[in-house]
């Protein structure tokens, strides 16, 4: 049976003001490694890499480039054979 992972946007840290997706890495149905990074964010003037929780298959990206975000949003859904 799969196991499903998300991808959540973490707390970056200072106050940056709006955070959006600036770019997906990795497209949906590609495979995936613990730690290998699947989308890029814009947080102010500084470009943040977010890796993969886990190694498996990204299955979903709910959120478009140039889409804000926020700290907690589920951003992608990983799967993972167990």
């Amino acid at each position: 049976m799969a196991k499903r992972y998300e991808l959540t946007l973490p707390e970056l840290g200072l106050d940056v003001g709006p955070i959006a997706v600036s770019l997906w890495l990795v497209e949906p149905g590609s495979a995936v490694a613990e730690g290998e990074p699947v989308v890029e964010v814009l947080a102010g003037p500084a470009v943040v890499d977010l890796p993969s929780p886990a190694d498996g298959v990204l299955v979903e990206c709910l959120v478009a480039e140039d889409e804000p975000v926020h700290v907690g949003q589920v951003l992608a859904v990983i799967e993972a054979e167990q």
